[in-house]
């Protein structure tokens, strides 16, 4: 269990009303959000490349400049056996991206391990309700070639 210390700040108003605004939005106490806001700015802070969006699924952390979440470039890499290089070759990343996402992910491995298991519980009916817009394409099977 996380352990929590209350801490007092200033706020110019704009901002304190501004930062109000948002948690009504999101359904959220002002106190949570700026939690919130606070751990993942001192996690950009700490870890290059990293960054934070909302997705169907909440927040996540993604690799800088990519739509790749942290979880999906580390189960590529296990699908690697921890290959940097073939990681990065496979994305068409430097692998300073893919040395971040693994930074990020030792020091956050149960964030990682929980959205890779979450991962495995959805099958394609489920994210179809997350994401209306969602298709499911099939391509055909590459064969050998042949000259």
């Amino acid at each position: 269990m996380t352990t929590t210390t209350v801490l007092s700040l200033r706020l110019p108003t704009e901002r304190a009303e501004s930062l109000k605004r948002r948690a009504r939005r999101m359904d959220r106490s002002a106190s949570d959000l700026a939690a919130r806001l606070i751990d993942e700015g001192l996690r950009r802070a700490d870890f290059s490349m990293i960054d934070f969006r909302d997705s169907p699924t909440g927040r996540q952390a993604f690799v800088q400049g990519t739509r790749i979440q942290v979880w999906r470039a580390i189960t590529l890499v296990r699908e690697y056996d921890g290959d940097i290089g073939k990681s990065a070759e496979h994305l068409n990343w430097p692998e300073s991206k893919v040395k971040a996402a693994l930074n990020y992910a030792e020091a956050f491995p149960q964030e990682i391990e929980d959205a890779i298991a979450d991962n495995r519980t959805y099958d394609f009916e489920k994210l179809k309700r997350l994401i209306p817009s969602l298709e499911l394409l099939h391509a055909p099977a590459k064969g050998p070639k042949t000259n």
